[in-house]
């Protein structure tokens, strides 16, 4: 419904209707002034007759008036109502079909208007001003008013009709116009970190398709250069980075091993062989955030099979858990198989585990519940922390957020990449991963879902 061919579609149509309906509704008005002009024409043409048959003499008597007019009005009765005034405003003659009405005096105003007649319905009277007499003369307005009815009958019709009609061909305007359109977004929608060099066909002319294509292949270099950037440096890094880091340890661990003996000295060795291992971390996170980010990594799936996949995890989860003192209540409902890479997905568990240790009170207790569905498996881990605030939560998931722990916890502190790394794994496995505060009471809900294989 949102998408640019039915818009496209929807105005075609739009305007297409209101044309036709404004089309005939200036038809329709057309009409009317028509049929009122031709009947003003008729008022002319009886007028004419009339004051022929009256004459030039004023003075002669109503009687004499009715005699000369009597048999002409007679067989106008069904078209006119016509009533005669002289100059000084008597009515010298009216027609039967007036009844008791006196049609207005028009003198000096508009010598057309459309009255209504009690008993007759809409008129249309016209007046012709004469040296001595004032004729006149007015038809009735039913018959015009049947006519626009049937008119807009089928006007309406009409118009319904160009609606269906144009829908259709509005449709079929859309397909063609933006044909080009979807081939460029289905063109660009295979260029992905594996297929950089693909680039969408410049169609012929110099039109402003052309021109977006040009823009649209630009940018695609730009990224592919870029992206070859990024690749190179990871692959720099990885070499640059790791081969000093490997000799400053070894060379940390050699001082180590001769200051044993002055307590001071070892200390400071030790720190700095832990922040080695910080370092080395670090670096090793970022490599495959980079790489995740580049499109470069490539994920070797296999079939694992629930619950049993989680047993091998469940124990030394269990064993890290209760060497922080606290208890984890692990619950599975349903089974099958889950495709992914097992070491990564086994890294998330243990990235949300570790994260949920480092806020939980002592004696707490972590809770994860893994639910399969007709649609994901639903990973749902809980603690009893603080939480987040509301404004927090969709942070959590960003490089290098970090935030202070509870006061038992007297460890050194992450370093900010154990969720977004979480987030990279679970969305190479087209899954998605949210943070949440817990309703029953205090502590943070992370929730992962990972799609279920709809064959199994």
């Amino acid at each position: 419904m949102n998408t640019l061919t039915f818009r496209t579609t929807a105005w075609f149509a739009l305007l297409v209707t209101v044309t036709i309906g404004a089309v005939l509704g200036v038809g329709g008005w057309l009409l009317n002034r028509q049929m009122i002009a031709g009947l003003e024409l008729l008022h002319v043409v009886e007028t004419k007759e009339l004051a022929e048959l009256l004459g030039d003499d004023p003075a002669i008597s109503d009687a004499e008036v009715r005699d000369r007019l009597e048999h002409d009005v007679d067989d106008d009765a069904e078209l006119f109502l016509i009533q005669i005034h002289d100059t000084n405003g008597r009515i010298r003659f009216r027609s039967a079909n007036l009844g008791d009405y006196i049609l207005p005096d028009l003198s000096g105003v508009d010598l057309h208007r459309t009255i209504t007649v009690p008993g007759t319905g809409l008129v249309r009277i016209s007046e012709s001003n004469g040296t001595n007499w004032h004729i006149q003369i007015a038809s009735r307005l039913e018959p015009n008013q049947r006519v626009l009815k049937e008119y807009i009958k089928i006007a309406s019709l009409l118009v319904l009709v160009g609606a269906l009609i144009s829908v259709g061909l509005g449709w079929v305007f859309s397909r063609v116009t933006l044909a080009p359109i979807r081939a460029i977004a289905e063109t660009a929608g295979r260029i992905g970190g594996n297929n950089l060099g693909a680039r969408i066909e410049v169609p012929p002319g110099r039109d402003e398709l052309v021109a977006l294509t040009r823009l649209l292949n630009e940018a695609f270099d730009r990224i592919e250069i870029a992206f070859g950037q990024v690749r190179q440096f990871t692959a720099d890094a990885s070499h640059e980075l790791k081969t000093p880091l490997a000799l400053i340890r070894l060379n940390a661990e050699k001082l180590h091993s001769r200051l044993e003996h002055d307590d001071e000295s070892a200390n400071a060795s030790a720190e700095i062989l832990e922040e080695i291992d910080q370092l080395h971390q670090i670096i090793e996170h970022l490599l495959f955030l980079s790489k995740a980010d580049s499109g470069v990594l490539r994920l070797e799936l296999e079939t694992l099979s629930f619950p049993e996949w989680l047993d091998a995890w469940s124990g030394d989860a269990q064993v890290l858990v209760e060497d922080g003192g606290l208890r984890l209540d692990l619950q599975i409902e349903g089974q099958g198989p889950v495709c992914g890479v097992s070491s990564l997905l086994r890294q998330v568990l243990f990235n949300l585990l570790t994260n949920a240790l480092k806020f939980s009170p002592p004696a707490g207790r972590i809770s994860l519940q893994i639910v399969r569905s007709s649609e994901s498996w639903r990973w749902t881990i809980e603690d009893e922390g603080p939480g987040l605030p509301e404004a927090e939560l969709t942070r959590v998931f960003d490089r290098f957020v970090r935030y202070e722990r509870c006061e038992s916890e007297a460890s050194r502190p992450g370093h900010g990449l154990g969720l977004a790394i979480c987030r990279s794994i679970i969305e190479l496995h087209q899954g998605k991963v949210f943070a949440e505060n817990r309703k029953d009471r205090t502590g943070l809900r992370v929730v992962v879902d990972l799609p279920v294989d709809p064959e199994t």
